[in-house]
């Protein structure tokens, strides 16, 4: 298994020094990591994204780091069909880059809760948004793979449905070790439930929050808040799920994705570390 860092990670640091994708790649390389994982979010000159992407790629060839994963920030559950085609144009975007990047992932999300919209209200959306993705994804020899995140398509069995009926070899799970958590699942019984359709990982801890903490949190489903912590901090059983993946034989990426509040660049060098200790135990 190899290790990387999302960009996402970097959140609080991204956004005080005003970083640029290279300048999160060279951070990157001195943790060190084995590659990054970019988002569709953190491109500074839109209007320009062509010339970015190739000082990005160069970047990376200088770094010799390759890119695991490119998150795109979509969401399918939106009431007008236009709507629902720009999520599907940005997706497809997303696959565009990923090729540019010589990257064989792409992450998704599903969708939010949009008003009185429920689940079973937005899954048609979804699964119509994801396959006419996955068409393109599968020409270009890319894979979606859909998070578990938000309050909408959290849930693993949800995932998993998803995934059924969109019936794409194309499209696949990234495991959040950490969202589960907000929709209060437990990430053990997740795992078991998602083991067959993992292609990517989330490496990711919460602990609930205390009468102490005075930062807000991420609101579950039923209201409880819940902080980011460290790997091996919070409430998520880590080496169970650790366990699993090399029963299972996975090979492919994990990826830290820290969300806490302490100093984002200390955070992630130790949890590169524990991370690492996780894989050797």
């Amino acid at each position: 298994m190899k290790v990387s860092v999302s960009m996402y990670s970097l959140a609080s640091t991204v956004k005080q020094e005003n970083w640029s994708v290279t300048d999160f790649i060279q951070y990157a390389k001195s943790i060190p990591v084995d590659g990054v994982e970019l988002l569709d979010v953190y491109w500074k000159r839109r209007e320009n994204k062509d010339q970015e992407l190739a000082e990005v790629k160069a970047e990376l060839v200088k770094q010799g780091l390759p890119v695991c994963a490119y998150d795109v920030t979509n969401n399918f559950v939106k009431a007008s069909a236009e709507e629902r085609a720009q999520e599907v144009e940005k997706v497809k975007d997303g696959i565009r880059v990923a090729v540019e990047l010589n990257c064989p992932v792409v992450r998704t999300f599903c969708g939010d809760l949009n008003g009185a919209i429920t689940y079973e209200d937005g899954q048609r959306w979804i699964v119509e948004g994801l396959k006419e993705c996955a068409a393109l994804a599968e020409k270009e020899h890319v894979y979606l793979a859909i998070e578990n995140h938000g309050l909408l398509a959290g849930k693993s069995g949800q995932v998993k449905e998803i995934i059924s009926k969109v019936d794409n070899p194309y499209v696949q799970a990234t495991f959040d070790t950490g969202n589960f958590l907000l929709v209060h699942e437990s990430p053990m019984d997740a795992f078991n439930q998602l083991k067959d359709k993992i292609i990517h990982v989330h490496f990711k801890d919460f602990r609930e929050k205390t009468a102490e903490d005075r930062h807000k949190g991420f609101t579950s489903i039923q209201g409880t808040e819940l902080l980011g912590t460290i790997p091996g901090d919070g409430e998520v059983d880590l080496a169970y799920i650790m366990n699993g993946l090399k029963e299972m034989g996975y090979n492919g990426w994990l990826s830290m994705e820290y969300e806490g509040l302490d100093d984002a660049k200390e955070a992630n060098e130790e949890a590169v570390r524990r991370l690492r200790q996780y894989i050797q135990e």
